[in-house]
């Protein structure tokens, strides 16, 4: 990769997505019969499957999803701090408050909605012989008055080890607000997180530039070790139905959002998500793709770090649009298979719990199925259906992943937009952010 520089990022993470899908299918392939195929290398036959698969690339990808969660907490911390401190009026941060939570609630009630319909439509669970061969665990989901609780910190530092967002949002805010009423001992730390934040983004974007390299091999261990396709084929229905929603509340809802309450080109902002998209699809991780999301929507929409330091971790948190879909889906799915006639109260009970508990779900891989099984019970249905779908959730984990970045830096923008936060020059400059993400690693001054 000698040229790589002269590549987009964009298309470098392309490549090496695409790259890592074929050489995982590659050893798929080769793996197929037996685990214990080797390889001669300088005179030593050295397993294939642990030297590559469970070796060099789990190493690989581990260490690329270890290096974006090193810097999740800094960077919310230290950029809502900024954010924080820079408001003139502390009654703008109810206003953004108000906002955020107001839309994300909205987008997901839309996005379970659509779901719901589809499901109905296209019935992905009639006529499915299937019997679960296997229970699945369900652990605790909290309950509504515990996840309140929760949003406030008994001990700060314990909640940033454990990188619990929604009490590091409240620190920090709260942080934020000391700073900007302590006069002059303010203004001195405010200038020093000013210049932290300045450095922990130049570490982003020199992660960004590494990025190609980790989405191959996440890619790679990802479909050398995914399960029996014959799977995703008995499951084909649910797969689509399931994928298809994603699409369209990604690529037509979201646009419609944003020209309707911001006047923004939707077309400009789509083309500017490609690369945190990208990030989400290979991380399956929405809180491991706070520093990209947040690159972007500043860097590249226009969005002031006065608003994208509060709505991007906010919306890693509670904004699940793609999980929401996963359980309309996987609810009528279920009944279909089971032969349960669910209701109207029933269907409104899963909207609502659906809505509700994604104020409580984590941005990490497959939490979803955690939430999906509250979201059963609440309708009687048998959460050992689950076991049913777990099969393709893997791959439908990554998109549903793509769609909630998505809506993270849609909802930035109106409310940018609303707030007159917004620089349009930037948001409509089709080079604005490139410059940043390109390092020059051989000459560093």
């Amino acid at each position: 990769m000698a040229n790589s520089h002269k590549l987009g990022l964009t298309a470098r993470i392309v490549i090496g997505m695409v790259a890592g899908l074929v050489v995982g299918f590659l050893f798929k392939f080769l793996l197929a019969e037996q685990d214990e195929r080797h390889l001669l290398l300088f005179g030593m036959a050295l397993p294939l499957k642990a030297f590559f698969v469970d070796g060099i690339f789990h190493i690989g990808g581990e260490i690329f999803i270890a290096s974006l969660k090193m810097l999740v907490v800094p960077l919310v911390f230290v950029s809502l701090v900024c954010g924080t401190c820079s408001l003139s009026d502390t009654s703008k941060l109810g206003r953004l408050g108000g906002k955020a939570i107001g839309l994300y609630l909205v987008t997901t009630a839309i996005a379970i909605s659509l779901a719901i319909g589809f499901a109905l439509l296209f019935t992905p669970g009639a006529g499915v012989n299937m019997v679960a061969d296997q229970t699945y665990d369900v652990s605790q989901a909290p309950t509504l008055a515990q996840v309140f609780i929760n949003i406030f910190p008994s001990n700060p530092i314990e909640s940033m080890a454990k990188g619990n967002m929604l009490q590091i949002i409240v620190f920090a805010v709260l942080f934020g607000l000391a700073i900007a009423l302590s006069g002059k001992a303010g203004e001195r730390l405010a200038a020093m997180f000013s210049d932290l934040n300045e450095v922990i983004m130049k570490l982003v974007t020199l992660l960004m530039n590494l990025a190609p390299y980790g989405v191959f091999f996440l890619m790679a261990k990802l479909f050398s070790t995914m399960g029996d396709y014959e799977t995703i084929i008995s499951l084909g229905k649910y797969f689509s139905v399931v994928l298809g929603v994603l699409l369209l509340h990604g690529l037509v809802s979201y646009p419609i959002l944003l020209k309707a309450l911001s006047g923004l080109n939707p077309w400009v902002f789509m083309l500017k998500m490609r690369d945190a998209a990208l990030f989400g699809f290979s991380t399956s991780s929405s809180n491991a793709t706070i520093p990209v999301t947040l690159e972007t929507v500043n860097n590249k929409m226009g969005v002031k770090n006065s608003i994208s330091s509060f709505t991007v971790p906010l919306g890693a948190t509670i904004n699940m649009d793609g999980t929401a879909i996963m359980q309309g889906v996987a609810t009528v799915f279920i009944a279909q298979v089971f032969l349960v006639d669910l209701t109207l109260t029933d269907f409104l009970m899963v909207i609502l719990t659906a809505t509700l508990a994604s104020i409580g779900t984590a941005g990490v891989p497959g939490v979803g199925l955690i939430m999906l099984a509250m979201v059963l019970q609440q309708v009687g249905l048998p959460v050992e259906g689950i076991a049913l779908i777990i099969g393709v959730d893997r791959l439908l984990d990554m998109t549903r992943t793509a769609v909630n970045v998505t809506g993270d830096a849609m909802v930035s923008c109106i409310v940018a937009k609303s707030e007159g936060e917004l620089d349009q020059a930037i948001f409509n400059d089709p080079k604005a952010g490139l410059k940043q993400e390109d390092i020059d690693f051989h000459h560093l001054r």
